[in-house]
């Protein structure tokens, strides 16, 4: 517990000033201290025993859209890096979104419903087993990585690209569906929601997305070291936050004229293509993620259940 003291006096300042960025007028985090003390320094010492700086360790960090990814990852590598003097590159498996022109084609190739960014199919996913076995390599060489615009549902000029010049000792790769695994077949059937209900009357969407899992990225998510998962109450409550963080979106735009950022209406609909991946994660991936973080209907760790030593 000292230990804990001493890298909170030592990560404090830094942290706070990240989590007053992050908020708006309206929108302030609350027991932020708490969450840093109690749940996100042990988590990065546990991080650190694990780390060879031999090659990178991976952190899988998933959880449901507005469960606070971004944030915990970017404060998990401001520990890390400033008490435990550890090299960390955090990416979101949403940076490796195929572009808009990709997804078009997609679209027209496949199903329509694949224009919408999001699912599994919907990212470049030769491009990321590329950088987890090019990050791997004994001959690291610099690596330039996309970066994703949702302002605009494009990516940004390579110009804005990530430019990684040495190998990292921990890579935090985080996304809502990182760690998901594939359905079987006969639940498939069954429509969840509306939009299937009327978009995907033959299965079609909904058993390329699932084959998807079950293949290339099955493949990516067995390399993650260990999977942290953020696990919400329910679905709605999702929705909830979704919609708090598009608000979010909207007031730091600078770009409001040709912006893609979504309505009410709109979050509702592209939430219902996130749906069924999502609720198998509630109920799948407690069994399989190494370490949960309970999350409480404030948006806050409640609880921590550590599964791997």
């Amino acid at each position: 517990m000292q230990q804990f003291s001493l890298c909170f006096g030592k990560v404090k300042k830094d942290c706070l000033k990240f989590i007053k960025s992050q908020e708006t007028k309206t929108d302030k985090f609350k027991n932020k201290e708490r969450m840093i003390k109690s749940f996100l320094i042990p988590l990065c010492f546990w991080i650190s025993k694990k780390a060879d700086k031999k090659r990178p360790y991976f952190v899988g960090l998933a959880g449901g859209q507005g469960t606070g990814k971004t944030t915990i990852s970017s404060l998990i590598k401001i520990i890390l890096t400033k008490y435990f003097k550890l090299k960390v590159f955090r990416i979101s498996i949403d940076d490796f979104y195929k572009t808009r022109k990709e997804r078009i084609n997609l679209s027209n190739k496949i199903h329509p419903m694949l224009l919408t960014r999001g699912v599994p199919g919907t990212h470049d996913i030769n491009m990321m087993l590329s950088f987890f076995r090019k990050a791997k390599s004994r001959k690291f060489k610099r690596l330039k990585l996309p970066t994703f615009n949702k302002a605009i549902d494009d990516r940004f000029n390579k110009k804005n690209w990530y430019d990684l010049k040495a190998r990292p000792d921990v890579i935090i790769f985080e996304g809502w569906c990182v760690g998901a695994k594939s359905e079987k077949i006969s639940t498939l059937k069954k429509n969840i929601n509306s939009l299937e209900k009327a978009e995907d009357q033959r299965q079609i969407w909904r058993k390329y997305v699932n084959q998807q899992l079950k293949s290339k990225y099955k493949n990516l998510y067995s390399q993650l070291n260990c999977l942290i998962y953020l696990k919400a109450k329910n679905f709605s409550l999702l929705q909830k936050w979704r919609l708090k963080q598009e608000r979010k979106l909207w007031v730091k735009s600078k770009v409001k004229s040709n912006s893609k950022i979504m309505s009410r209406g709109d979050v509702i609909n592209f939430m219902q293509t996130y749906q069924r991946i999502t609720q198998n994660m509630f109920k799948n991936m407690p069994k399989y993620a190494s370490i949960i973080f309970n999350l409480n209907s404030n948006h806050q760790i409640k609880s921590a259940v550590y599964k791997s030593k």
